[in-house]
């Protein structure tokens, strides 16, 4: 007999936030609110090490090559394992590499290959992380609700992504960057225990066919054959190469050289975090008609924080603008994992995995 509390405790949970969802909102906490202060413990790693904006640039490719190169792999695996221990094995590669990074750093003899591989093991387990994360997800959530259990997935990760800039850059000015890195590989630890408990009983068994080319091969099919999806993720890509090359280089010279050094680039990625959950906060309540239309205008703004770092402008102006670019960076963000959703629903395959495999890199480097 259900009692009273049990009734009361139900109704405090809105019918999407499954256990699955649970987990998974709970892990990308943590795992974000690491790995955004690791963005600027790395950065200001290699030039404490003696580097200089180009050899921030060679680590910061460093992580981005392996990603391109092994990210459609890394989803056809996933449609072949059990998308948990996929994501639960990145997870441990992830915090093996940056404990790895971390202790090189606080032994001060850390050296320029020595980075760039680690950081490449990196980028390697985000490659394979991805794609199942990403179909964790979709599969977590169904009916009516979905874009707002996608905003409020994606408020509690910008919101960790606030905190872990905050502190990240904080911690990187007080104490160095290497105990940043070294609590980023706590985090993931943390993060993969939390995703071994996921219940993947529910995603139906793949059907048996021609391997793994021939599950790239269907993917590509499906991702040539629908001009809106591939224009998208053309201009993301592009897109986002801008914004990272910004985020990982231009940024933390500037800081270094007219700001003040990692706080205020702390500060300033903190504004953009906060920006990322008024976004999410946003969609809770609004859904526009024209999803993909409004998600796509929303991308442009994303060239004025290279813009105001070009000036540099005061923080206090690339604060203002780095919030605007949040809210505009989510709206898109959640009208995409949307639109996703729907696409995902309506597919007649057994398996529709590795069609959305070939945009997962859209948030590759978001969770």
């Amino acid at each position: 007999m259900t009692s009273p509390v049990d009734l009361r405790r139900r109704s405090c949970r809105p019918a999407w936030a499954g256990r699955n969802y649970g987990l998974l909102t709970a892990a990308a906490f943590v795992t974000n609110l690491g790995s955004h202060g690791a963005l600027i413990a790395a950065a200001f790693a290699v030039l404490e090490a003696g580097g200089d904006g180009g050899d921030v640039g060679l680590v910061a490719a460093a992580r981005t090559l392996p990603l391109v190169l092994f990210l459609l792999i890394g989803g056809a695996v996933a449609d072949r394992l059990p998308r948990h221990r996929v994501m639960v094995a990145a997870n441990a590669l992830n915090c093996l590499s940056q404990a790895a990074f971390a202790v090189l750093i606080l032994s001060g003899e850390a050296e320029l290959w020595q980075m760039m591989l680690l950081t490449a093991l990196g980028g390697t387990g985000q490659a394979f992380f991805s794609p199942a994360a990403e179909g964790m997800l979709l599969s977590s959530v169904e009916g009516e609700q979905a874009s707002r259990a996608f905003a409020v997935f994606r408020m509690a990760m910008q919101g960790a992504a606030v905190g872990g800039a905050a502190l990240g850059g904080a911690m990187v000015a007080a104490i160095g960057p290497g105990w940043v890195l070294a609590a980023d590989a706590a985090a993931f630890a943390v993060a993969g225990s939390m995703r071994a408990f996921l219940d993947v009983g529910h995603i139906p068994q793949r059907v048996r066919g021609g391997g793994m080319l021939a599950d790239l091969r269907e993917g590509w099919r499906e991702f040539a054959g629908r001009p809106w999806l591939w224009g998208i993720v053309v201009q993301f890509s592009i897109a986002n190469a801008v914004v990272g090359a910004a985020d990982a280089v231009y940024g933390p010279l500037v800081a270094r050289d007219h700001l003040g050094g990692a706080g205020p680039w702390g500060l300033a990625l903190g504004f953009f975090g906060a920006g990322t959950v008024a976004g999410a906060l946003l969609m809770t309540r609004w859904k526009p008609r024209r999803l993909l239309l409004a998600g796509t205008l929303c991308v442009f703004p994303l060239a004025l924080p290279s813009a105001a770092l070009a000036v540099p402008a005061p923080i206090s102006v690339l604060c203002a603008v780095m919030f605007l670019t949040g809210v505009t960076l989510e709206v898109f963000g959640v009208s995409w994992m949307t639109a996703q959703h729907h696409v995902e629903c309506n597919l007649s395959q057994a398996s529709s995995h590795p069609y959305l495999l070939a945009t997962s890199a859209l948030r590759a480097r978001q969770v």
